[in-house]
């Protein structure tokens, strides 16, 4: 099924008005560096015809020389303008390189980052592989169309003007003659741009299908080694690219054929020009010279339209980019402010809370009422899909109850009670299930907890979450770890999450299955190690464990269960 695109043209050339603000320097510098290539090419047309009249005798059209009786001069006018040419390019395509690398820095800093702050729903709608290839491939698309593809559009358009009306300026009727394929070419155009927009939006969504799977399948392939599915994806990954294969074929065939009829309207012109100026030489009414100029001069006027058709796609192609990377820009942010930061013990209070993913699932959590006070410890049980994980969301303030509210308190009545926002996060300090490790070095894993831990912060942060084993390892803290915590156990692995999040020291801190991976005996020296160092702080910190192990429960002094709803 073809999807239509979901923004108005005018919708997105806001948006890409706006990007040019951010790097309308690049854009300026390769604007006019294309302007002064386009005047030292006229410049050069210019001193080949006068150098040619000089060379045959027509010393009339050297006059606009400073020795029009040798061809010394012509020869260094010639040679300084080809070296001006050389010179311009080449520091031209260094700057804009330079440049260019920074601006598509900065559009994925800009994206990446709105992604970030941007507010989670629990279910995200769009694969990880489509996002990245958001983020790389249609923001550079993106940045190199404001960059170089517009600055280069209107380097031709002027060119296409200057070359008119220097044809004009010695030979109106054939300047007139060689550009009337332009209302052609309008007319045409709209049809090609439509077509276009559709059939690249088509290749862009395979495009982000195969990086999916590829990403994917990469991450687990254990799996589907274990399950002996590889055929199975590489069918998968062949079928979509097959399609994207025939979608690139359409694409061509259209672009193909509509280059060639416009290729043969400029063949048109060419002949029509040579034709005609062959004539007028023939009939004495202009030079050799005016005629080498007359040629050069219709180059210069079919090229703009040749390098339009260029253009186009690369156009169409920014245009998907950009409703591409509108849909993730658009997608609305947490609040944002001052964080709302408390000191001492601070308890949460669910009250009558209701929550569904989405208006088509089930009710995770009915009418649920419960109270966290300051300094306990709870754990909450429940069986698979009972609500446990969301819950902690809740509290975390990645999501919204559907009805109902979330709060943080102090004190034992807690009349003054804020509801949990992304500025309340800063009091939270939570520990996810599963492996959550960065690649990198240990280090850098536990300064995410705080950035400016010391060695012996961290050093007691391992040593409390019974990570004692790094300071056995060769590098310590500079291990380097690969991706998904890739050569530690899992275990091991655990204990370094716990240790980061303890670096953070929040006044709640929240365990999801934090000790899944853990032996009893370590699970029992973790647990004792967080209640004897509770007791030695200013404030004793609210605990809330997920968990379906004994050894947990015994010490909590609350129990909360919670029940599936059908």
């Amino acid at each position: 099924m073809k999807e239509k695109s979901s923004y108005s043209s005018r919708r997105i050339l806001v948006w890409f008005y706006h990007i040019f603000q951010q790097v309308k320097l690049q854009s300026f510098i390769n604007s006019m560096s294309g302007i002064v290539r386009v005047a030292l090419d006229f410049a050069f047309i210019w001193a080949t015809k006068v150098t040619i009249d000089l060379a045959t005798g027509v010393t009339s059209a050297a006059s606009l020389l400073p020795h029009p009786t040798t061809l010394f001069w012509s020869g260094i006018v010639l040679v300084g303008i080809m070296a001006l040419q050389m010179g311009i390019g080449y520091l031209g395509r260094w700057i804009a390189a330079l440049l260019g690398v920074d601006a598509q820095n900065r559009m994925q800093r800009y994206i990446f980052g709105h992604l970030l702050r941007a507010q989670w729903y629990g279910r995200e709608q769009r694969h990880s592989g489509d996002i990245i290839n958001r983020l790389v491939s249609d923001s550079n698309t993106v940045v190199s169309v404001v960059t170089d593809t517009v600055p280069q559009a209107l380097a031709v358009v002027v060119r296409l003007i200057c070359a008119f009306f220097f044809l004009f300026s010695m030979d109106a009727m054939l300047a007139v003659g060689v550009t009337v394929i332009l209302p052609v070419f309008i007319l045409l155009s709209r049809l090609y741009i439509n077509r276009m927009r559709a059939i690249t939006r088509e290749v862009r969504r395979t495009d982000s299908r195969i990086q999916a799977i590829l990403q994917e399948s990469i991450q687990h392939r254990l799996v589907l080694k274990t399950l002996e599915r590889i055929p199975t994806i590489l069918h998968k990954l062949t079928r979509l690219q097959d399609g994207l294969r025939r979608q690139v074929r359409h694409r061509t065939l259209f672009s193909s054929t509509s280059n060639l009829v416009l290729n043969v309207g400029f063949g048109a012109a060419y002949l029509f020009t040579f034709l005609w100026s062959a004539n007028r030489l023939a009939e004495g009414t202009i030079t050799f010279g005016m005629m080498t100029a007359f040629i050069q001069l219709c180059g210069q006027i079919q090229g703009p339209f040749r390098e339009m058709t260029r253009f186009i796609p690369t156009i169409i192609g920014s245009f998907t980019a950009a409703e591409r990377l509108l849909e993730l820009e658009e997608s609305p942010l947490e609040d944002d402010g001052e964080p709302i930061r408390f000191q001492g013990e601070v308890g949460i209070r669910v009250k009558d809370v209701t929550f569904a993913y989405d208006d088509h699932s089930r009710y995770i959590l009915q009418h649920a009422s419960y109270n966290f006070p300051p300094g306990s410890a709870t754990a909450i049980l429940g069986e698979t899909g009972a609500g446990k994980t969301t819950l902690i969301r809740l509290i975390l303030a990645l999501l919204k109850p559907t009805e109902g509210t979330v709060e943080m308190y102090q004190g034992v009545k807690g009349a003054e009670a804020t509801p949990v926002s992304a500025r309340t996060r800063c009091n939270l300090v939570y520990v996810p299930q599963g492996n959550s490790l960065i690649s990198g070095t240990l280090r850098w894993n536990l300064q995410l907890g705080s950035p400016h831990a010391t060695d012996d912060e961290m050093n007691d942060a391992l040593r409390l979450a019974c990570a004692d084993f790094v300071f056995q390892m060769p590098e310590g803290l500079d291990t380097q770890i690969g991706e998904g915590g890739a050569g530690l156990s899992e275990g091991q692995a655990q204990r370094i999450a716990i240790a980061r999040a303890l670096l953070r020291q929040g006044a709640i801190l929240l365990l999801d299955e934090a000790t899944s991976a853990l032996d009893q005996q370590t699970e029992k020296e973790l647990l004792e190690n967080l209640i004897e160092h509770n007791k030695h702080i200013d404030f004793k910190p609210t605990l809330i464990f997920i968990t379906h192990r004994p050894a947990v429960v015994e010490h909590c002094s609350q129990v909360i269960t919670l029940q599936k709803h059908a």
